[in-house]
């Protein structure tokens, strides 16, 4: 069982609510979503791990268990070629949960015009082995988002 939690501050509203309908139809994976806080901040990591994918924009860190979270900061951020953000870790490197992974501000991403809303999906896995899902209310960086199985 893992337990997967938040990356950010801000207020959990389910992936349903992502204005993005690869993510909002859950096709990359279940999970849910963070409407973070419009103020620098610095994304961590929801579970420890390594990182085994990291953008500017998303990062995804696989634990001891072989599940993998992609926690995706902003919809359409890919367009602002890194702009804004700033990789405090490398591809390859052992995280702890809260560590900090990727330094932005969801405020500059909405002036540029993105939505600044952050997928926490579970890759590769089913909505039945997810449990406890949070999907609303005020959420602090490090809180309990969802269980997978």
């Amino acid at each position: 069982m893992t337990t997967v939690t938040s990356p950010l501050a801000g207020r959990a509203i389910g992936l349903a609510a992502v204005p993005d309908p690869v993510f909002s139809g859950a096709m990359v994976g279940p999970g849910t979503a963070i409407d973070p806080t419009r103020e620098p901040s610095e994304a961590v990591s929801p579970v420890d791990g390594v990182i085994v994918s990291l953008h500017p924009h998303a990062f995804v860190v696989v634990d001891d268990s072989g599940h993998g979270v992609l926690t995706h900061l902003g919809i359409d951020t890919v367009q602002l070629n890194g702009e804004g953000f700033e990789l405090l870790v490398n591809k390859g490197d052992t995280v702890v949960r809260g560590q900090g992974i990727v330094r932005w501000n969801p405020a500059d991403v909405e002036a540029a015009g993105k939505s600044p809303v952050c997928p926490v999906v579970a890759l590769e896995a089913t909505a039945e082995s997810l449990s406890d899902l949070r999907e609303d209310g005020e959420v602090k960086a490090g809180e309990n988002l969802f269980l997978w199985k």
